[in-house]
C-alpha cells in the first residue's frame, strides 16, 4: 500500500511502481469506480467505434442471409436503408 496527495482539480499521482506494473503512462486512461471500501482506479482500454454506412449495413444484412426467405428479407431491409441490393457485393445464400 502507498499514500499519494490529492492535488488540485481533483489529481492524483500514482506511485510509479503501480504505474510501470499496469502500464499506465501519461495520456492512459483509466476508469475511476466506486466500490464499499472507496475508490477502485484501474486502467481503462478505449475500443474505437465504427459508424456503419447503410451500404456498410445492407452488406452485413444481405451476407448474413441464410436461405432464401431471409435473402429477401435482406434485399427488403436493403432496400428500406435507400441501398440497392445488386450494387452491394456479397454472395447469394445456396
Amino acid at each position: 500500500m502507498e499514500t499519494s496527495k490529492v492535488g488540485k482539480r481533483g489529481a492524483i499521482v500514482i506511485p510509479s511502481r503501480l504505474r510501470k506494473r499496469f502500464g499506465i503512462e501519461e495520456g492512459s486512461l483509466v476508469v475511476a469506480e466506486e466500490t464499499d471500501e472507496g475508490v477502485l482506479i484501474r486502467p481503462a482500454v478505449a475500443v474505437p467505434v465504427e459508424i456503419y454506412t447503410p451500404e456498410r449495413k445492407a452488406e452485413f444484412l444481405l451476407q448474413s442471409a441464410i436461405g432464401e426467405e431471409d435473402y429477401e428479407d435482406a434485399r427488403d431491409e436493403a432496400r428500406k436503408l435507400g441501398v440497392d441490393p445488386d450494387s452491394i457485393p456479397h454472395d447469394k445464400p445456396a
